[in-house]
Parts: structure tokens; sequence; C-alpha cells
């Protein structure tokens, strides 16, 4: 998968690992990286999947509607990347915080309900409920920042009090933080995220 790494300054912080939004890619969020931990490394992968040349992290049907194959296809293919990553780089493979937004963080969500160990901790920014239906893992001791907003038009706010319960019904610690905006990413939701790392993580 396309990448780019960045080694951190303190090995003993996690590795921050972001995900972008559709039509975005490995630049996009470096800045907020080093919002939440200046000295964290840091490996920023673009979406192996293109729809009319944006690129994302699994396909979609329609607006809100996944390709639930392609779903389970690429968090198997990005949780993969992972340990490969891990294994090149010499980071703790068990020391990940994904940062995800949008189609980023619904793919970060898919890798906590389909692998226990996928990642220590996870900020999801608009995401939504990746599959339903299906019994996640235990993830007892991981922790998660949903940032919301209470008029967003793609992720509504009953989609992000979902995700919040399935994620707690698994064990996770979910914290789940309000803006009253749409589907961007304001830099007040990006503060709280950073200011939840400090304390929980």
């Amino acid at each position: 998968m396309k990448h780019i790494f960045e080694k951190g300054s303190d090995a003993s912080k996690p590795t921050l690992l972001l995900l972008h939004g559709t039509g975005g890619n490995e630049l996009d969020l470096l800045p907020l990286a080093g919002k939440i931990d200046e000295s964290a490394s840091v490996l920023s992968v673009r979406g192996n999947v293109l729809e009319n040349g944006m690129p994302r992290f699994f396909r979609r049907l329609a607006e809100g509607v996944f390709d639930e194959e392609d779903l389970i296809f690429r968090t198997k293919e990005l949780y993969q990347f992972l340990d490969e990553a891990a294994d090149k780089y010499g980071f703790d493979r068990h020391n990940i915080v994904a940062l995800g937004y949008s189609n980023g963080a619904n793919i970060a969500a898919s890798m906590m309900f389909h692998y226990k160990d996928a990642v220590k901790a996870a900020i999801l920014h608009h995401p939504m409920v990746p599959r339903r239906g299906i019994e996640l893992p235990d993830l007892t001791g991981q922790k998660v920042f949903i940032g919301a907003g209470t008029n967003d038009p793609i992720c509504s706010p009953e989609e992000s009090e979902e995700l919040k319960r399935l994620l707690e019904k698994a064990g996770a610690d979910v914290h789940l933080h309000w803006e009253h905006m749409g589907h961007q990413l304001s830099f007040k939701e990006v503060e709280e995220a950073a200011k939840w790392f400090k304390a929980s993580i």
C-alpha cells in the first residue's frame, strides 16, 4: 500500500496510523498527527480503491452503502499491511493508534470489528458503523474517541450513538465528542481529540 513513514523522536510513543477520507491521500492528515503527538512515529496510508479517480479504502455501492465483500477484503489487506510495516520500520505492532477521518475512520472501525489486536486505540472522526449483525472481538482495554457532528448529513447522530454502543458492548472504552457541525472536520474537534489522547493514551 502506498504510504509515508516518519520515525518519531520517542520510540515508546504509539505509532499514529493516519487514514484519510474519500478523495484524500497520505499527506492529508499529517498536520493532525503533529497536534496529537509531535514526538510519535507516523504511518500514513493511501487507500487502494479509486472511486471516480478519488482514493478510498474500500468500495461503496452508494452514499452510505458499503460494498461489504470489498470492505472485508480491504480490512484484511490493511491489517496485514500493518504487520509488514511494523517489521519493515521496526515499530511496536501492538502500540498503534489509528487516526481516521470519514472513509479512513470507517476502515479503522472495521479493523476493530474484525480483529482483536488491530490497534491499541483509535481516534475516529465522523465514522459510520462498518458492519451490522456480526459478533465483535473482545476489545477490553482499547480506547476510542469518536468525533461526531450533530448536523452531519452523511453520518447521523443515531449512527454515532450506535457505533459507540457496539464498541462498548465489546468492552472498549469510548468517548463520544459532539460538535454542532456537519461532516467537516473542525479545528476544535481536532483539539478535543488531542486532549483526549494526552489524558487517555
